[in-house]
């Protein structure tokens, strides 16, 4: 069992406010229980550190903290931007791009999914400005596109085209703006862009803007 102050630091680790504030709330009989019945307020506490969360990205929601303009975190609860360690967005999505986007406060598996090497599978839905030639599906599986201002080609992707100007893309990298880049390079331009899916996450029936958390099975198969 947690002493008082114990209590304190963690809550406030997890966004339930400054130190003092939790000790208050503590005092006053907002928290109750104790280990996986703690509540706050007569909610359940939320969960430690190591949580990821999944989410459906609307458009016109930036990727980040800071910049002007929607920002992904605004769709969570206010005190996740005050936990420590910090949660952060794995990769990014631009701000025209849907789907599937991943949270966690866990630096080790955060290190993990984004990193350069070759890892987790990604698999894009792209709607194009032109119908598809035929020949995009040899090229992206070729290993061999270069994409422009770069010096290393691609790992082969996966192409199926799923209509006259629609495709389904999987990818095991995340360089920049990879997806709309290797449409660019066979000569056509994306017009809409959703990631489906992560690894073996899929978004499901998870309607846009809301968010979910994973369970520790899920984030198990990630890891």
């Amino acid at each position: 069992m947690k002493s008082d102050r114990q209590l304190a630091k963690y809550l406030a680790n997890l966004g339930y406010g400054s130190r003092k504030e939790v000790e208050a709330a503590i005092r006053r009989g907002r928290v109750t229980g104790e280990g996986e019945s703690l509540r706050f307020d007569g909610e359940p506490v939320d969960p430690a550190p190591g949580m990821v969360i999944l989410m459906n990205k609307p458009a016109g929601f930036t990727c980040s903290r800071q910049d002007q303009g929607n920002l992904v975190y605004e769709l969570l609860p206010p005190r996740y931007l005050k936990r420590t360690p910090a949660l952060s967005t794995v990769g990014r999505l631009d701000a025209d791009t849907t789907g599937l986007l991943l949270f966690t406060d866990d630096g080790k598996l955060l290190h993990k999914l984004i990193s350069p090497k070759p890892g987790t599978p990604k698999t894009y839905e792209a709607t194009l400005a032109r119908p598809l030639e035929g020949h995009e599906a040899e090229l992206f599986a070729s290993g061999a596109l270069m994409l422009r201002g770069e010096d290393k080609p691609l790992l082969p992707a996966t192409l199926q085209i799923t209509g006259e100007r629609t495709a389904r893309l999987t990818i095991t990298e995340g360089r920049y703006h990879q997806v709309r880049r290797m449409f660019a390079a066979a000569g056509n331009h994306v017009e809409a862009l959703h990631r489906a899916s992560f690894g073996p996450l899929i978004l499901g029936d998870l309607p846009e803007g809301e968010w979910r958390l994973l369970s520790a099975e899920e984030i198990s198969a990630l890891a």
